[in-house]
């Protein structure tokens, strides 16, 4: 077969409703596998029909199991009219001017469906009217008396029926379609698959261990890689004794790289025993060497209390500190946030051969372009000689956006041209290797109106810059702001001023974006202060937000219906109850918990969690409320446990052992309840993060009279000072 790039439209001539081309066919590897799709006709470069009218959908976000690879083929074959049990999805060729959006194909920050909602319905629209234009010249009729069902034209004056498939084969379009309008898209109420509890279609090959992974790519000639790191960041080789490792049978070769040894040999063990041979001298001149978590969280403390510390005016809305000032209560508190890792279950792998001028990369990776480009950029070569096939992934949340493991798959394939090379970290160096989230602390002064209202809202954060390492050019346009960091600085209630400063911290700690990013740890901030305003106020804390958002109707409607599922204020014996709003995301949700302390220890348990949730319209039902369950439970980890301690530059928890991820038996129950309206859709797979921790606080705090725990994890020994303070 002859295969073919097809670069039929460009994004905006889609938008436009440009004539869809025809051109040969093509084929393209599953997700997670190297066999080819059968031949087609393809209607455009992300539809293909065939002429038995099976069709084929490209999907070229990352599946890491928050479901969007069903989701958005969902929304297409929606408008298009496609027969979904019909419908094949496969995973996109890596091409950025195809299938991303401004050339780069990403996914991150749960933006999948609200970035891609409205496009990808105007592409089904036009590929249905373009079969509906091809019907109306098979049947010498006007294109007004056709319409469409799952598979086929109709014709409802003669009740003639033509199939997709049929009009796929000889579809001649004209040179320019009418443009496609908001007002022909599909209403709400005759959605076929949109709002429809339809199968995942990942899902049976996951549960039959035929899924591919990045992690399961077998290759002909194949062979392994491991890297030896310092254990401190930024630090370099000075001297290197590998000849015990050299003489290990099945070592292949030994290469030195800018951030480590390298070892290539013929077994994933074989490579790791090398590395653990060799004998390495390590600079002790980086700038992360002396980095002590608890003695940075305390100077991070002083600077954000100390308003003469040099910082970075995110937001300024009014004059914050004279409001405060004048205010009739003042309050302030200090938050704090310790770093976390990643921890993905499948560990940062990828697979690079090296042909030649030819590069192929098999990586589970959330930024496919960018690994194309980063390696293009290193082998000097132009982006179209780099190949990357897009794998299942086996947990993302932000860590595979990085390009650093493909990276260094690349910088031991080419010792090895002509022979895949599969780079695979041990746990021990992702953990070690892992872009942490920030350290971040974080200082709220709140001034009081009266009647309860806010009359200003200073909050000031200190922490790493994650522009700083991977976009400094950014981050200068920016003016040294950085939204991973400080999320945009405004808050969801209502404030007369209010002002956020961030005061950039450099000591040499990669920072990364975490799920749940800068909202994981800034809301916790601000719905405990909320709800330490609503006690000042002796205000019940339900009633309270809701008297600040009652403009607000979607938040007081999450806050209203959240508080009837757990039966709110109704009082448990030795238990206590706490809510938190968070309206990230374009999403709107309220988070109520309810706790218990252990007498002895005083470690916190989570016995239930009730979460009302509107993400606007919402796609597919089940699949967004197992993405909104996973994303509770992933912040009740941060809340409670997930600490990773920095001595000297180094890492102290190395392993699942001593980095304490949440076990099935500290699992709550948990109720959801999903809102639906006609508002665009919103994110979701991070959704659920940011109001889970200020919950889980403010139930404390009930539980005790008042006893707050203000730093993240509230560990048993946070919990205990917190007592006696």
């Amino acid at each position: 077969m002859n295969q073919l790039a097809i670069r039929v439209l460009s994004r905006r001539a889609f938008m436009l409703g440009a004539p869809l081309g025809i051109g040969a066919s093509f084929a393209l590897p599953q997700a997670g596998q190297g066999a080819p799709v059968p031949a087609t006709e393809p209607l455009s470069a992300w539809v293909d029909i065939a002429a038995d009218g099976g069709v084929t959908i490209q999907f070229a976000q990352a599946e890491m199991g928050q479901g969007i690879m069903t989701a958005l083929p969902m929304i297409l074959a929606e408008e298009m009219d496609a027969d979904w049990p019909r419908v094949r999805v496969v995973q996109s060729a890596c091409d950025g001017a195809v299938f991303g959006v401004n050339g780069a194909i990403k996914t991150f920050g749960s933006t999948a469906i609200s970035t891609n909602y409205r496009r990808f319905r105007l592409i089904g629209a036009s590929i249905r009217r373009s079969l509906i234009l091809q019907a109306a010249a098979n049947l010498a009729v006007p294109a007004a008396d056709l319409t469409t069902r799952p598979g086929m034209v109709v014709h409802h004056p003669s009740g003639r029926v033509l199939a997709y498939g049929t009009l796929a084969q000889d579809i001649r379009l004209p040179a320019q379609l009418p443009a496609i309008t908001e007002a022909e898209l599909k209403k709400t109420g005759t959605f076929r698959y949109i709002g429809k509890p339809l199968k995942r279609v990942d899902v049976a090959e996951k549960s039959d261990g035929s899924a591919m992974f990045g992690i399961d790519i077998r290759l002909p000639g194949m062979v392994y890689g491991a890297i030896l790191r310092p254990d401190v960041q930024g630090e370099t080789a000075e001297t290197v004794d590998d000849a015990a490792a050299r003489k290990m049978p099945g070592v292949l070769k030994i290469i030195r790289l800018p951030g480590g040894i390298g070892v290539i040999g013929q077994t994933v063990e074989i490579t790791q025993a090398a590395k653990a041979a060799l004998q390495v001298t390590w600079s002790a001149k980086a700038k992360a060497r002396g980095y002590e978590s608890e003695s940075v969280g305390a100077a991070y403390r002083a600077a954000v209390n100390n308003t003469a510390s040099p910082a970075v005016t995110v937001l300024k809305a009014g004059d914050a500190p004279s409001a405060i000032a004048a205010a009739p209560a003042t309050l302030a508190a200090t938050y704090s946030a310790d770093h976390a890792a990643h921890l993905c279950m499948e560990p940062m792998n990828a697979t690079v051969l090296v042909k030649g001028d030819l590069v192929e990369v098999w990586a589970g990776t959330q930024a496919p372009t960018s690994v194309q480009a980063a390696i293009a950029k290193l082998a000097g070569l132009p982006l179209a000689q780099v190949s990357v096939h897009s794998m299942l992934l086996g947990g993302g949340f932000g860590r595979r956006f990085e390009v650093d493991y493909p990276v260094d798959a690349f910088l031991l394939a080419k010792e090895m041209p002509g022979h895949p090379v599969k780079l695979i970290f041990s746990r021990e160096d992702d953990i070690r290797q892992d872009p942490y989230r920030p350290l971040a602390v974080q200082a709220i002064a709140v001034g009081v109106n009266a009647d309860g209202s806010l009359a200003g809202w200073r909050h000031r954060i200190a922490g790493e810059s994650y522009f700083a390492r991977t976009a400094p050019a950014f981050l200068q346009k920016l003016g040294g702001k950085d939204p991973l960091v400080t999320g945009l600085g405004d808050i969801a209630y209502p404030v007369g001023s209010q002002l956020m400063e961030f005061l950039r911290q450099d000591r040499g700690i990669a920072v990364g974006a975490l799920r749940g990013t800068d909202a994981g740890y800034t809301i916790f901030a601000v719905e405990s202060m909320i709800d330490e305003i609503a006690a000042h106020l002796g205000t019940d804390p339900v009633a309270y937000r809701l008297r600040l958002l009652r403009q607000n109707t979607r938040a007081a409607h999450v806050i209203t219906e959240a508080a009837a599922m757990a039966d709110w204020p109704r009082k448990r014996p030795e238990r206590g109850l706490g809510i938190a709003y968070s309206g990230d995301l374009s999403s709107f949700l309220a988070v109520i918990a309810e706790v218990s302390l252990d007498p002895r220890s005083k470690a916190i348990k989570v016995h239930a969690i009730w979460c009302a949730f509107d993400a606007g319209l919402i796609i597919h039902p089940a699949n967004l409320e197992a993405q909104l369950e996973g994303g509770l439970v992933f912040a009740m980890g941060l809340a409670l446990t997930e600490q990773l301690n920095i001595k000297d530059g180094a890492a102290v928890e190395t392993n699942f052992g001593d980095y304490q991820v949440l076990r099935m038996s500290d699992l709550p129950d948990i109720q959801i309840r999903l809102i639906s309206s006609d508002n665009p859709p919103g994110g979701a797979g991070e959704a659920g993060i940011p109001a889970v921790a200020p919950a889980i606080a403010n139930a404390v705090a009930q539980l005790t009279g008042g006893k707050r725990v203000r730093q993240l994890p509230m560990l048993p020994s946070r919990v205990k000072e917190a007592l006696t303070a």
